[in-house]
C-alpha cells in the first residue's frame, strides 16, 4: 500500500474532491465558455447585426444532404468536446502526451452523450487523464503508449458510460415535459428552476431543451430560468468579480460558478429563488412565450439568445397572422423578466444570504 501511494505522489495523482469537484469542473466551465457559448456569441453577432464575415460559411464537412456548413462561431462551437476535455486535464496537470491526447476523448465524449455530453467528459476525462498520468514515461516508447493509452481508456469509456449519462440528463427534459402539464403558475416555478438549474450544471440545458421542443409558455418560463441564473449570479458576485465577471456570467454562462457551489451550495440560493420567481411572473403574469427555435429556450442571456428567441418568435407570429404586432409592452416585459428582475431580486435575497453568514467574501471569486 505505501508503494502505491507513493506512486500516486510521484504521478501526482490525487483522489480528492477539490481537484475534481472544483479544480478540473472550474476549468471544464471555461473550455466550454471559449468554445460553445463563445461560438454562440459569435453566431448571434452575426445574424442579429448582419455581420458578414460573421454569417458567412468558412468550411462546409461532408457532401450532399450530409454536408455541414460552419461558420467562425460553429467551427468555435464544434470544438466544445475537446476543449473541456483539454480544461480538465490542464486543471489536473496533466504532461504534454496526455493533455494532447484528451482531444479525440473530449470530442467522441460529447458526441456520445448527448445532453449530458459536457457532465460525461467531466466524468471520462478525468479518468482517462490520471491512467494516462499513471503511465507517462514509465517506458522507452512513451511517445507511443502514453496517447494510445489515453486514447483508448477515454473513447473505451466513453462508448460505454457517454450514453447513460446522456440518458440520465433526458431524464431531466422528461421532468421539464411533466412540468409543463400542470398549472401554470407551478408549471412556471419548476420549469423555470429546472432549466436554470440545468444550464448551471455541467449538462446541456439546450440541449435538453432542443430535444423537446419545449416552447410556448414552457419556454417562456425556461428562458426566465436561466437568465435568473446566469444575470442573477452576474450581479451577485460583482464584488468579487467586477465587469469582467459580469460580461463572462451576464453574457457567458453561470456554469463558470461551478467550482464554487461546489465548495459552497448556499450561494445557489439568490438566482435560484429568484428563477422561481421570475418563472410564474413570465408565464401568469405577462404570458411570455418563447416561439423562436427550442433550443433558444435553454441558453438564456448567453448571447442574449434567448431574448433574441423570443424576439424571433414575435417576428413569426405576426407574419404567421397570429399576433398583431411587436409592442413597446412586448420588450418592457421581455427586460423585465430577463435582466431587471433576475437582476434585482438575486440582489435582494443576496442581502440577508450574506448576513446570516451563508455567503462570505470571496465565495464567487472566479479563477482568473
Amino acid at each position: 500500500m505505501d508503494r502505491f501511494k507513493q506512486f500516486l505522489a510521484r504521478k501526482n495523482i490525487i483522489f480528492s474532491a477539490k481537484r475534481y469537484g472544483v479544480d478540473a469542473l472550474g476549468a471544464m466551465a471555461q473550455g466550454l465558455f471559449c468554445t460553445l457559448l463563445v461560438g454562440t456569441i459569435l453566431n448571434t453577432l452575426g445574424t442579429q447585426c448582419g455581420i458578414g464575415f460573421l454569417s458567412a460559411t468558412m468550411v462546409t464537412v461532408g457532401a450532399g444532404d450530409a454536408a455541414t456548413a460552419y461558420t467562425i462561431g460553429g467551427l468555435a462551437s464544434a470544438m466544445v468536446g475537446p476543449a473541456m476535455a483539454i480544461a480538465i486535464g490542464y486543471a489536473l496537470q496533466a504532461p504534454p502526451l496526455v493533455l494532447f491526447s484528451l482531444a479525440p476523448v473530449g470530442y467522441a465524449t460529447n458526441i456520445l452523450g448527448g445532453a449530458g455530453g459536457p457532465l460525461a467528459v467531466l466524468i471520462i476525462a478525468i479518468v482517462a487523464a490520471e491512467c494516462g498520468k499513471a503511465v507517462s514515461k514509465e517506458t522507452k516508447i512513451d511517445i507511443l503508449v502514453t496517447p494510445i493509452v489515453t486514447v483508448l481508456v477515454g473513447i473505451g469509456l466513453a462508448y460505454v458510460i457517454a450514453p447513460p449519462v446522456g440518458t440520465a440528463a433526458s431524464y431531466v427534459g422528461n421532468l421539464i415535459m411533466w412540468a409543463t402539464e400542470l398549472k401554470p403558475f407551478l408549471m412556471g416555478v419548476l420549469v423555470s428552476v429546472i432549466v436554470g438549474i440545468a444550464l448551471t450544471l455541467p449538462i446541456s440545458s439546450a440541449a435538453i431543451c432542443a430535444a423537446l421542443g419545449l416552447t410556448g409558455l414552457a419556454g417562456g418560463a425556461a428562458v426566465a430560468g436561466c437568465c435568473a441564473q446566469m444575470v442573477g449570479f452576474a450581479v451577485l458576485s460583482f464584488k468579487e468579480n467586477k465587469w469582467g465577471g459580469l460580461v463572462s456570467q451576464g453574457l457567458g454562462t453561470s456554469m463558470l460558478q461551478m467550482g464554487n457551489i461546489v465548495r459552497n451550495p448556499k450561494i445557489w440560493i439568490p438566482p435560484t429563488v429568484a428563477s422561481a420567481i421570475t418563472g410564474p411572473i413570465a408565464t401568469c403574469l405577462f404570458h411570455l412565450q418563447m416561439n423562436g427555435t427550442p433550443v433558444s429556450s435553454g441558453m438564456g442571456t448567453c448571447g442574449m439568445v434567448g431574448p433574441i428567441g423570443v424576439y424571433t418568435g414575435w417576428v413569426n407570429d405576426v407574419a404567421a397572422g397570429a399576433k398583431m404586432a411587436i409592442t413597446g409592452m412586448d420588450w418592457l416585459v421581455l427586460i423585465l423578466v430577463c435582466i431587471v428582475l433576475p437582476a434585482v431580486l438575486t440582489w435582494l435575497i443576496g442581502i440577508p444570504c450574506r448576513k446570516l453568514g451563508w455567503i462570505k467574501d470571496g465565495d464567487l471569486k472566479l479563477d482568473q
